[in-house]
């Protein structure tokens, strides 16, 4: 099934030549977190139900996979060359030489019940992460900084599943959602402490659950849709400017890569898809790449 005029909000155009293709069809079950490396030329993303750790190196076409030993939302590369990684258990210090985990810290020990999401980096270096409730019920999801002085609760009002953050170029906006609400909120970062929630943008009924969120260079916000079959793109002020349809209906975040960051990769997922539908999706899972027509920002590394 290809996206239909029925998801396509009227007026809102298709990006010329955004034509997704899949670079590595791994049939993830929950694909997520891809980050460009650019010190290594490597697309790095996780499949959360797995669980595991992949690598995709578009040059070569040469891919690389880890297991995890719990359910991983997300992996980032950081200063010293290492990898963070977000564990149900807590962020960990990765190492791909040895496949070894290093707990770090556990901001949610007193919940068995969440696990850590999504993340992103800020230009400072400290590591902004979301948690959510596994079970997809209760609103315990909340959204915490962490830097070399440890992991602060951001004191945003807490959700059942949170994606992002994702931060404006000046990185005085944050970007987050609160996905079963349909919900992109904006925030106001001053020195690490947010300010001024406001709602961004509501995703109409029908047209799937906001996913991941990436900045580009333009400051324009772009959107994963969770049952959605699309990936958005909206402006600094909230307004829809384009759309990407896919062939997959659980497309969950995008990544802009390559030498000049033109190139958007995209993870995916079966979760939740019916045999009829895993059957009518053979491409659901895969890692896919377009042209977005603009560029993205460099991702900051870590500094944990």
């Amino acid at each position: 099934m290809a996206l239909s005029a029925a998801h396509v909000p009227a007026h809102v155009p298709v990006i010329a030549g955004a034509v997704p293709q899949a670079v590595w069809p791994l049939a993830a079950t929950l694909g997520e977190g891809p980050v460009w490396a650019a010190h290594e030329g490597a697309l790095w993303f996780v499949d959360i139900k797995a669980p595991a750790i992949h690598r995709f190196v578009p040059a070569s076409g040469e891919t690389a996979t880890w297991p995890a030993p719990a359910q991983v939302g997300w992996v980032l590369p950081c200063a010293d060359g290492t990898l963070l990684a977000g564990l149900q258990t807590g962020v960990h210090r990765f190492d791909p030489a040895s496949g070894a985990f290093t707990l770090l810290c556990a901001p949610e020990a007193h919940l068995p019940g969440n696990r850590l999401n999504d993340a992103t980096v800020a230009a400072d270096g400290a590591v902004w992460l979301g948690s959510m409730d596994d079970a997809e019920t209760d609103e315990s999801g909340r959204i915490y900084r962490l830097d070399t002085d440890g992991c602060v609760d951001s004191g945003l009002q807490p959700v059942s599943i949170t994606n992002g953050p994702a931060f404006s170029p000046d990185g005085h906006t944050l970007y987050h959602h609160d996905t079963l609400g349909r919900r992109i909120w904006a925030s106001t970062v001053h020195d690490g402490r947010v300010t001024g929630t406001r709602l961004f943008a509501q995703i109409e009924a029908g047209a799937g659950y906001p996913d991941g969120p990436v900045v580009d260079a333009q400051g324009c916000l772009w959107v994963g849709l969770f049952a959605g079959w699309a990936v958005r793109r909206y402006d600094p002020t909230g307004k829809l400017i384009g759309v990407v349809p896919f062939p997959v209906a659980n497309v969950t975040k995008i990544a802009f890569g390559g030498p000049d960051l033109r190139t958007a990769y995209a993870t995916t997922a079966t979760k939740g898809l019916t045999t009829a539908e895993r059957a009518a999706q053979p491409l659901a899972g895969a890692l896919f790449a377009f042209d977005p027509g603009v560029a993205g920002l460099p991702a900051h590394l870590a500094r944990v």
